[in-house]
């Protein structure tokens, strides 16, 4: 998907022809975007694709969306990404290993399996919930431009943003052919390389707003508490108690739902080694597992 051609029909290897010629016009392309701010409208055009998942394929919610982009873009966003991320470096805590250099899913795993072990150690409880989000790119609110603000990223990175996602269109194309081109109010792109650290600074703003590093809620462990652990959407919330496990879940839930977040509930799991009770959160009951991730099912109870 990184080489098919966006709304404008232009393939990546009509540039690996053009070498030198087409690296000086899209310099040229690039520097005028940064100078006046202003996109090319054909750059802000996407042609979603979905693609079935498990489930019923006449029902919506079993595909998931890929959005096919301007190949020419994509150099923009590079230059953007660079210039970014030396701020997301910045503004997000060790415990955010989401989609970011040099960390990964195993890196968490792996705390958490530390976590559990050093519980038993010292003869804890331990209770965790692995939280997850509704369509959670695509339901990120344009909000983000003023949250970004508020965590100092420079106006003409933020304005740049906002422009590319002002106006934005799209076509849903499908084997039947392709819809009429349509205007986009909210989300971040699922293919767009600048979207898991849009995402990660949005999902910053939530839990800094949670108050959870204040929180007394969590594992005390050498003199340090934690009580959550972040890979990109899903955050793993850990506490010693069920109270105090619920009041964290609650604490994320209400902070989301503020900027348009919402926890699936159905995709929301608890796992503990101590007694637990049943939650019922909007109606609905978060499921107790024995396992979760594989391979943590024979370390949590003891």
């Amino acid at each position: 998907m990184n080489k098919a051609s966006g709304g404008n029909g232009i393939p990546v290897e009509l540039f690996q022809i053009l070498k030198d010629d087409a690296v000086k016009v899209l310099h040229s392309i690039c520097q005028q975007i940064w100078n006046t701010q202003q996109w090319p409208q054909d750059w802000k055009r996407s042609v979603f694709i979905p693609i079935p998942k498990k489930g019923n394929a006449k029902e919506c919610e079993n595909y998931c969306t890929i959005a096919l982009i301007s190949q020419t873009s994509k150099v923009m966003l590079k230059i953007l990404q660079a210039r970014l991320q030396q701020y997301e470096n910045r503004e997000l805590p060790d415990v955010q290993a989401g989609l970011r250099k040099g960390r990964g899913t195993r890196d968490q795993i792996a705390n958490i399996r530390w976590i559990i072990e050093k519980a038993r150690e010292f003869q804890k409880n331990i209770y965790f919930c692995f939280t997850d989000y509704t369509k959670a790119f695509d339901c990120v609110d344009h909000k983000l431009w003023n949250i970004l603000n508020e965590m100092g990223i420079p106006d003409n990175l933020t304005c740049l943003l906002r422009n590319l996602y002002a106006g934005q269109e799209a076509t849903v194309r499908t084997g039947h052919g392709a819809t009429d081109w349509f205007q986009i109010g909210k989300g971040v792109h699922q293919c767009c390389i600048l979207s898991p650290c849009l995402f990660n600074l949005y999902a910053e703003y939530i839990m800094r707003n949670t108050g959870l590093d204040e929180a007394q809620a969590g594992i005390k462990i050498a003199g340090r508490n934690i009580n959550n652990l972040r890979y990109a959407d899903d955050t793993t919330l850990m506490a010693e108690s069920g109270e105090e496990l619920k009041s964290l879940l609650m604490k994320v839930k209400e902070e989301s739902e503020k900027v348009g977040l919402k926890l699936n509930i159905q995709k929301t799991k608890i796992m503990a080694s101590g007694p637990t009770t049943s939650w019922q959160i909007d109606g609905e009951t978060v499921e107790t597992v024995a396992d979760y991730f594989g391979g943590l099912q024979n370390h949590c109870r003891w």
